[in-house]
């Protein structure tokens, strides 16, 4: 029995042994490997929102060999949202796993931007209040915080103030000064620098005064100087105005009185028929005015929402003439008595809208018009003497612009007067302001820089103008 004991242990033995020897040899093996490692370059980040986020780095090894092809990562950064985020790096090697994160803060440090509408230095009328100019809060992230802005007055500042989500915050400020530093500013009627002649009648075209502040200073005008209209001279009318802040405006109006022009050759007389109208007349006031000429216009009668623009020629120095109440050819050219009452109606329009009675007149089609045949024979040669023993002035015309329907563009109608021009006579120039007459409108600015730039004057016609009339025909 102890004979088998022994060859059994004997046996175990020689099992056991290379078992034994193996798992030593293993553990020998395992405890020789080292467990991987990871090396993060920038393990923990911040970035401003709104960046690209780049790989930092990293490197990964194993008993002196660099593993970094077997590293995994995971996780991903939103750089358009702010918050924190995790990238995880994971490596094996042989029955070993390690492990590591990488932090990474999206951030926002960049502050709102307020932008505000108006200066950031005004000034307020006294004892008025500011009303706010306006403003905007826009932020990189939050986009438009305009909502947030809150608004601290702190003695003659205001502070507008705005934080981002992220406690970034903002202040801007505006000055608020409540005093009147501007001067109020006078606008003349009419041209600043006005021509008589000897015993023309000097009417005050008159003026207005606008101020940031004040309201009614028109009436505080004072207006010093006068015109001695019998006597050849220059006059100098000066209007001067202050406000409640003591603010002073001065400005001066030229009047040259001189002697009536034996010889009205070279002079050029812009004459418009058939107005006002609202598309045209206005806009030729405003060249008229801009170029600091005097034109005559010869009226005829419309809606009454346009006598504002006849009471505008009058103001800025302009002849207002008489045309027609009617324009009717059938109607005033039957009889005498239908002329004259035609005739009056407009005249006494006229004078209700600008206090003066006018006597200058042009017959409508002119006085060498044949239409008039038509309803009366010989009535134009009876009108000629009539108007003139009445105390009238009748004006024709010898240059014509064509505009009444012969031209279909504005070119021609400056042709037209531009070639019929002469130095060695006066020119009564026909052209008409009705209803979107945009040909004579056009042209008419080049029409008085060709006669300015070629030694021409302009005037307007006065009582004291010598007639420039047709040839009657009927």
């Amino acid at each position: 029995m102890k004979v088998g004991k022994r060859k059994n242990k004997l046996k175990i033995i020689k099992i056991a042994t290379p078992i034994l020897m193996i798992t030593c040899i293993v553990t020998f093996i395992i405890c020789m490997i080292q467990t991987p490692k990871i090396e993060l370059i920038d393990p923990e980040l911040t970035i401003p929102v709104a960046t690209s986020y780049e790989e930092p780095g990293y490197q990964a090894y194993a008993n002196n060999q660099d593993i970094s092809d077997r590293v995994k990562i995971t996780g991903q950064v939103n750089t358009e949202k702010i918050g924190t985020y995790i990238i995880n790096y994971e490596a094996t090697y042989f029955l070993f796993h390690t492990k590591k994160i990488r932090i990474i803060e999206v951030i926002d440090e960049i502050p709102p931007i307020i932008e505000l509408m108006g200066e950031k230095e005004v000034f307020v009328c006294p004892n008025n209040t500011y009303e706010e100019l306006g403003y905007q809060a826009i932020d990189n992230y939050d986009k438009d915080l305009t909502s947030k802005v809150k608004i601290k007055e702190k003695k003659n500042e205001l502070h507008y103030e705005v934080e981002d989500s992220s406690k970034n915050k903002t202040v801007v400020t505006r000055i608020i000064h409540y005093e009147d530093k501007e001067s109020p500013k006078i606008e003349l009627k009419g041209s600043s620098n006005i021509t008589l002649y000897l015993g023309d009648k000097y009417k005050e075209p008159g003026y207005e005064v606008t101020d940031n502040c004040d309201k009614n200073l028109t009436s505080k005008v004072t207006v010093s100087g006068n015109v001695n209209s019998d006597k050849i001279g220059t006059y100098k009318i000066t209007y001067q105005v202050t406000d409640s802040s003591n603010n002073q405006s001065t400005l001066t109006r030229t009047v040259v009185v001189t002697n009536i022009p034996q010889n009205e050759n070279g002079i050029i007389y812009l004459t418009f028929d058939d107005g006002p109208s609202s598309t045209i007349t206005g806009s030729i006031l405003d060249i008229l005015k801009q170029e600091g000429v005097s034109a005559t216009f010869f009226v005829i009668n419309h809606d009454d929402n346009l006598n504002n623009l006849i009471k505008r020629e009058y103001e800025e120095g302009h002849t207002v003439a008489l045309h027609s109440y009617s324009h009717n050819y059938a109607n005033i050219y039957q009889s005498t008595s239908n002329y004259f009452e035609d005739l009056e109606k407009i005249k006494e329009k006229v004078r209700s809208i600008t206090g003066e009675t006018s006597n200058i007149i042009r017959f409508p089609g002119g006085s060498s018009n044949t239409i008039s045949k038509r309803y009366n024979i010989g009535i134009m040669s009876e009108l000629t003497k009539e108007v003139v023993n009445r105390g009238y002035h009748y004006f024709d015309w010898n240059i014509s612009s064509g505009d009444a329907g012969e031209v279909h563009s504005s070119e021609e109608v400056y042709q037209n007067v531009i070639t019929g021009l002469s130095r060695h006579k006066k020119n009564v120039v026909l052209m008409h302001d009705f209803e979107k007459n945009y040909y004579t409108l056009n042209a008419l600015r080049d029409i008085i820089k060709y006669g300015k730039e070629n030694g021409y004057t302009f005037a307007k016609i006065t009582p004291n103008t010598s007639m420039v009339t047709h040839r009657v025909a009927n």
